[in-house]
């Protein structure tokens, strides 16, 4: 069951494009953008659930299906955003296999291993590749949503973790050549509850989950999604090319065992 409220802010003229965003942060990120006034643009591969939610999020929100790992469906959906509106200030790429799964080496399959990384790393190049004219036209920008696991690992995660890590390279790379005109941020999020309230309501998580956090909680898709919202806005006009993590401190927090 989808359960959703965003309120519309009054309207600033921009347009941002939000892929993966059906469900969980990409969702929660469309949301929050539309209470500061965009118009959004949610993109997903689950076109039921993409409708239903742009349904639910009102007029400033509409939904296109497209696998970014597809440069004609990439091509295609840049085209129609512009149709539709004629402009394109902002770029989220969201999209992603996020299952590590936790394949073992020896049994990771290749088709496997390059979906992902088509999907995680292929997809967002494609993505700024296509809008890259047009958020130049309006000194727009670019948010990649990567991980905490682009920088530390459980085991049997090769294909999910080498795919962020390339995210964050491809973050840099992007904002030293598509600047000035186009900021390119990488926004890591660490564990977040990114599951629907009611999944949320009927199996919460434990006081243990919440209290080794150093912010003595677990994430929420608000958390990334305010974030992502800040290196959109023109406040963050000087912030380029940058990795903010948003973790809850987890990754400064050194663990032994006992």
């Amino acid at each position: 069951m989808i359960e959703l409220s965003a309120p519309v802010g009054e309207s600033n003229g921009r347009v941002a494009l939000v892929t993966g965003a059906a469900r969980g942060i990409g969702l929660g990120i469309a949301a929050w953008l539309i209470t500061e006034g965009w118009q959004v643009v949610l993109t997903d591969l689950d076109r039921e659930r993409g409708s239903r939610v742009a349904k639910a999020l009102g007029e400033h929100a509409w939904f296109i299906s497209m696998d970014v790992a597809d440069e004609q469906q990439v091509t295609q959906g840049v085209a129609e955003v512009l149709g539709q509106f004629g402009r394109l200030d902002a770029l989220v790429c969201n999209a992603a296999v996020a299952d590590p799964r936790n394949i073992t080496l020896e049994s990771l399959d290749l088709a496997y291993w390059n979906r992902v990384l088509a999907v995680n790393l292929s997809g967002p190049m494609l993505l700024a590749k296509h809008c890259a004219p047009y958020l130049r036209a309006h000194n727009g920008a670019i948010v990649n949503l990567a991980s905490t696991r682009a920088g530390q690992s459980e085991p049997d995660t090769e294909a999910y973790a080498a795919s962020k890590g390339g995210l964050l390279a491809l973050t840099h790379a992007l904002a030293i050549s598509l600047g000035p005109e186009i900021r390119v941020n990488a926004v890591s999020p660490g564990w977040i509850d990114a599951r629907d309230p009611s999944a949320r309501r009927a199996e919460p998580l434990s006081d243990t989950d919440h209290a080794q956090h150093p912010a003595g909680r677990v994430g929420t898709v608000e958390d990334v999604a305010a974030m992502v919202a800040w290196l959109l806005s023109r406040n963050a006009g000087f912030v380029t090319g940058q990795e903010f993590v948003v973790d809850g401190g987890m990754t400064k927090k050194m663990i032994y065992s006992a």
